[in-house]
């Protein structure tokens, strides 16, 4: 390790910057003005992490660091930097042509630090290693079955288009679960190359349904314990709530405001103005998953919920198009998730509401009828398999009528 340099008087306010890599981090210190103070490589170990943080906090006053590749090379340093109270900023690389002037651990680490020390608006990164990362990994691995699924009932149905057209007939279903069943009768001793092709891909996808299946339930275990405000609201199922958690991280308080929570998924509008021409342009950047899952939560409130429907009638009635109303709808999904997750209020369980309905001698079809809804969503409330706190609270209300009467 080099020899750090004496600084006399008060300890002087320094920041770092570090270029990371899979087996090595390179780290680099600069004063308030932007000269160099010392850079050093270090082992990605721990013990290797440690002398980092002791060899940026010798020169003075640690205020920031500017990391690079916060979501991979540099996640552990970010949360270890964290952890012993430092704050951490995200650093993007730089461009091409600031890259014109070289290229190297030293510069970019130095390069690093004095955009640390220059921008005070760099954003703050994602924490990996709790829950919520828990759910990113469960998520990416359902999201990875749930397409393999897919590309292997295409592969099904494109082998069947060419088949012999004996096959083609035996197995022509209008389905996809009545053509898996059927497929799955196909005997083992067969010795015809193209039913043993057929009767493996609809193995695969068993298996894989199993694997989803199993996915769904953790992933619903885990967004109820982390977020139930979340699950609870209107539209928002296990896969949307888990999407929208992993997008807000760990530290969802990094964000800061609903605005930025709403630039991060892609709803904010961007200015497109120039000279007489004012307008506004839909926003293609943000994190993509994050945008559809507040489509998929738009679009089951367009269908379902009064209060967005008379929304959309009173917008069509100004003049703007569906897909206008849409976009409008996503920006206020946002701001309501965004609240959901910082500051999320008590939600009541459901646990009870079975055991309270039975001890009326309510049927399911009972309490449906009087709450103009189908039984199916009732059981479905009481199982906690489906989430809606108004509905909920309405249901509990009737319940607590009938307990009134009786008495």
């Amino acid at each position: 390790m080099p020899t750090v340099p004496t600084v006399p008087g008060a300890a002087p306010e320094v920041y770092a910057g570090v270029d990371t890599h899979a087996d090595t981090h390179h780290a680099a210190v600069v004063d308030a003005v932007g000269r160099h103070l010392g850079d050093h490589e270090f082992d990605t170990t721990t013990a290797g992490l440690a002398a980092l943080y002791a060899f940026i906090s010798s020169f003075g006053t640690l205020i920031r660091v500017g990391v690079e590749g916060t979501a991979s090379y540099g996640a552990t340093l970010s949360s270890y930097l964290h952890d012993q109270g430092v704050s951490v900023s995200e650093v993007i690389h730089p461009s091409r042509a600031a890259r014109r002037r070289g290229k190297s651990d030293p510069i970019d680490a130095y390069n690093a630090a004095v955009t640390a020390a220059g921008n005070t608006d760099l954003p703050v990164p994602k924490l990996l290693g709790g829950v919520v990362d828990g759910i990113r990994a469960l998520l990416k691995a359902r999201t990875s079955a749930v397409k393999a699924r897919s590309a292997a009932l295409t592969q099904i149905r494109s082998l069947l288009v060419t088949a012999p057209q004996d096959l083609r007939q035996a197995y022509q279903c209008r389905s996809a679960r009545m053509l898996l069943a059927r497929l799955a009768t196909i005997t083992d001793d067969t010795d015809h190359p193209l039913l043993i092709v057929l009767a493996g891909l609809a193995r695969r996808i068993g298996f894989l349904d199993t694997e989803i299946t199993d996915l769904h339930t953790r992933i619903t275990q885990m967004v109820t314990d982390t977020a139930p405000a979340l699950l609870a609201a209107k539209g928002v199922g296990t896969v949307t709530a888990a999407q929208l958690l992993v997008t807000a991280g760990q530290n969802p308080d990094r964000i800061g405001s609903k605005a930025k929570f709403a630039a991060l998924c892609g709803v904010c509008p961007i200015p497109a103005s120039s000279g007489k021409t004012q307008r506004m342009r839909l926003n293609r950047g943000g994190d993509r998953d994050a945008n559809c899952a507040l489509y998929h939560i738009a679009l089951v409130r367009m269908a379902s919920d009064q209060r967005t429907k008379d929304y959309i009638g009173r917008r069509l009635g100004e003049g703007k198009t569906k897909m206008e109303i849409l976009r409008c709808l996503k920006r206020y999904i946002a701001n309501e998730v965004y609240a959901l997750i910082v500051d999320p209020p008590q939600v009541g369980g459901v646990a009870d509401l079975r055991p309270l309905r039975r001890q009326r001698g309510l049927s399911i079809q009972a309490v449906a009828g009087v709450l103009e809804v189908h039984s199916n969503k009732i059981s479905a409330i009481e199982r906690g398999v489906a989430h809606d706190a108004a509905f909920t609270q309405r249901y509990r209300a009737y319940l607590a009528e009938v307990t009134e009467a009786a008495a």
